[in-house]
């Protein structure tokens, strides 16, 4: 069992006969009354997120999880397809496990989150940001705007980013996977 000093980003909980991760969390200390916990949770089997508030003490039935390192195979429309870096095992997880699936290339390194209890797999942990080139974007003209304009660019997943005027096609770009949002040109 933990408690709500417990709640870290990433942790599992079993709440309401679900399998929850937190994804954000704030602890409140107001200056009349108990303190609580903030916390923003998605549920591992179908993607919904759930705002809820602890109150300090509040005991949570933690899931003891295990990460593996697993390489992205391919989609086939309905299952994403993963391989096991160490022992060469697939497994396929629906896309609502995944939080940013259109930002996924195929050779893609992912970290999965497995139960312990069933050895099921609950969530898929990208890297903090991934490069992938431009393959569409509108030219854009240099010098029309006086602040920081951007355009839609489709990369190479297939996912649309909003980049700056100066991107071109062709351009590899660093895409944060949490927000799924332009962070710089890659030379």
């Amino acid at each position: 069992m933990a408690t709500t000093s417990d709640i870290r980003n990433g942790l599992c909980i079993r709440y309401n006969n679900d399998i929850y991760k937190i994804i954000e969390f704030l602890h409140v200390k107001p200056g009349k009354g108990p303190a609580f916990v903030r916390t923003k949770m998605k549920s591992v089997t179908n993607g919904k997120v759930l705002d809820n508030t602890f109150s300090a003490g509040h005991k949570l039935e933690d899931v003891r999880v295990e990460t593996h390192k697993f390489q992205y195979l391919y989609n086939d429309g309905e299952f994403y397809h993963f391989m096991n870096e160490a022992d060469y095992t697939q497994i396929r997880l629906l896309e609502a496990a995944l939080d940013t699936p259109q930002l996924m290339k195929e050779g893609e390194v992912v970290t999965v989150i497995i139960n312990t209890e069933d050895n099921m797999p609950l969530s898929v942990e990208m890297p903090a940001s991934v490069i992938l080139e431009v393959t569409h974007t509108e030219p854009g003209v240099k010098g029309n705007t006086a602040t920081n304009a951007t355009k839609p660019a489709t990369v190479e997943t297939g996912a649309e980013v909003n980049v700056p005027l100066f991107i071109n096609e062709g351009d590899k770009i660093k895409i944060e996977t949490d927000k799924g949002t332009y962070k710089e040109r890659v030379k």
